[in-house]
């Protein structure tokens, strides 16, 4: 089966046929986002699409991604996993294969131009499905991938994204079509340059299906001791080459990321249910509480409640918070 052409693969010719339908299709989702979440927030139209808009950009949020393939129709956004930056735009789509705790920003947004976006949720099984369907049953790389990236967003990907947007003005259509349009979307992505990210997760290849299985135990057991020795026994690795592969996958140790799903969750606490800093860090594992307010300020950039107040404050302002 032949590869997805992309805008770069494309001669200048194909280029030139191709711009002002590309053009057209984003303005289309900028149009229909728009009309569809017409104040700050999110909202959720269709099972598994969310839609955000924010008048103006935001401060870095931490949060934790699920998987999922999010388009920008204006504005820009940068995501933070550990020391790698991530920056995307209307030209560019992001896809994101596990659970990661990541630090997400919205550079550009006005009133004039709000910051308006799409968020799809990926199903393992339907990846999976697709694949076989298509006959790719393997990764074309052995290596392990990283589980997020960013990549560009070339016009037939684009084409079915604004199909599928087009759907939420009828949801009779969108119960039949909106099935469709996923898996169209899921068969591009996998003909496209991140197929090996979506197939290493949909067969199970290389190590990563492991670091999975690890990172699901970290998420479950985020407040309980870190055993390092025990998971790796169990996922029949050495602790050098378990160390060595999760950080290939989310590009941090398993230390830094419990430690930032635990602060992640003391955040959530003190903002959701208005604990105090001491309780919150009991509740997320935390015994000490000068450590637990030192590594919440070297995370957040402020102590815990006076974070939480700016924090409060900026919900006020823009209508809610937005990590996602």
């Amino acid at each position: 089966m032949s590869e997805e052409v992309t805008m770069d693969s494309m001669n200048p010719q194909q280029v030139e046929r191709e711009a002002p339908r590309a053009q057209a299709n984003r303005d289309e989702l900028v149009e229909r986002i728009a009309r569809a979440i017409r104040e700050d927030g999110m909202v959720e139209p269709l099972k598994g699409i969310r839609l955000h808009r924010s008048s103006s950009p935001t401060e870095s949020l931490p949060g934790v991604s699920d998987p999922a393939f999010c388009v920008i129709a204006q504005g820009s956004k940068e995501l933070h996993l550990g020391e790698e930056r991530y920056r995307y735009d209307p030209y560019h789509y992001c896809l994101g294969t596990v659970e990661l705790p990541v630090v997400s920003q919205i550079i550009e947004a006005s009133k004039e131009q709000p910051y308006l976006s799409l968020r799809l949720e990926l199903d393992p099984i339907l990846v999976g499905s697709v694949m076989v369907e298509a006959g790719h049953f393997s990764p074309r790389s052995h290596a392990d991938v990283r589980a997020i990236n960013v990549s560009p967003l070339d016009a037939n990907l684009l084409d079915a994204v604004v199909r599928l947007v087009r759907l939420l003005d009828s949801p009779t259509e969108a119960r039949f079509l909106a099935p469709l349009i996923t898996r169209e979307i899921v068969y591009r992505l996998l003909m496209g340059e991140q197929s090996d990210r979506l197939r290493y997760i949909a067969v199970q290849g290389g190590h990563t299906h492991r670091i999975v299985r690890a990172i699901e135990r970290l998420c479950e057991e985020f407040d309980q001791p870190l055993r390092i020795d025990d998971i790796a026994r169990e996922l029949g690795m050495s602790v050098s080459g378990f160390h060595h592969h999760f950080k290939a996958v989310t590009a941090i140790s398993p230390l830094q990321f419990q430690k930032q799903l635990r602060l992640q969750e003391a955040r959530r606490l003190m903002l959701g249910e208005h604990l105090d800093a001491a309780s919150a860090g009991y509740r997320v594992g935390y015994d000490d509480a000068s450590h637990f307010n030192r590594e919440y300020k070297r995370l957040f950039g402020a102590p815990p409640m006076r974070d939480v107040e700016r924090l409060r404050a900026a919900a006020r302002q823009n209508g809610g918070l937005a990590l996602d």
